[in-house]
C-alpha cells in the first residue's frame, strides 16, 4: 500500500518591523526637503499674460514678489507680502522686505511683478519708477507659458 507522507505546515514567517520608523522618518525628511511653502497668500486677482520665451529664476531665495491686480471691488491694487500698499509705499515696503532676504554671493534682491494681465500699463510703470527710486533695479515679470499653436 501507499504511504502518504504527510508534511509539516509551514508558516509564513513574520514581518520585522525594526527598521519601519527609520524608513518614516527618512520619509518624512525627504518631503520636508523638497517641500515649498508658500510665504504670502494673494489676496488679489491676478490672472498673469502668458509667453513664449520664459526663463525659470536661478535663485528663488532672493526674490520678492509683487503682486498687482484686482480687489473684490474691481479696483486696481498692489500687494507686497501680505499687505496692501499704496504707490508712495512700494519703495519702502521693498526696501523692508529686502532685510528678510538670504543674500548670496553675488546675489541682490529681485522683484518679480506679478501683474494682472488687464492691469494699465501705467500702473506697472508707475510701480517700476517708485522701485527705481530706491535703487530697486532687478526686475522680473511672471508669465505663464503659451501652450504651443498648431498640431
Amino acid at each position: 500500500m501507499l504511504k502518504i507522507k504527510r508534511h509539516k505546515q509551514h508558516r509564513v514567517p513574520s514581518l520585522n518591523m525594526a527598521s519601519m520608523p527609520d524608513l518614516i522618518f527618512t520619509v518624512l525628511f525627504f518631503f520636508m526637503i523638497v517641500t515649498h511653502m508658500r510665504n504670502e497668500t494673494p489676496m488679489l486677482q491676478v490672472e498673469t499674460p502668458s509667453g513664449t520665451q520664459l526663463t525659470k529664476p536661478s535663485n528663488k531665495r532672493t526674490i520678492v514678489n509683487l503682486y498687482i491686480g484686482t480687489d473684490p471691488q474691481g479696483h486696481t491694487r498692489i500687494q507686497i507680502g501680505d499687505k496692501i500698499v499704496t504707490m508712495e509705499q512700494v519703495g519702502p515696503a521693498m526696501l523692508n522686505m529686502q532685510g528678510g532676504v538670504e543674500e548670496t554671493e553675488g546675489s541682490s534682491m529681485t522683484v518679480n511683478i506679478r501683474a494682472d494681465k488687464h492691469t494699465p500699463m501705467g500702473v506697472v510703470s508707475d510701480v517700476k519708477q517708485e522701485l527705481r527710486k530706491h535703487g530697486i533695479l532687478t526686475i522680473r515679470y511672471n508669465a505663464t507659458e503659451e501652450k504651443g499653436k498648431g498640431g
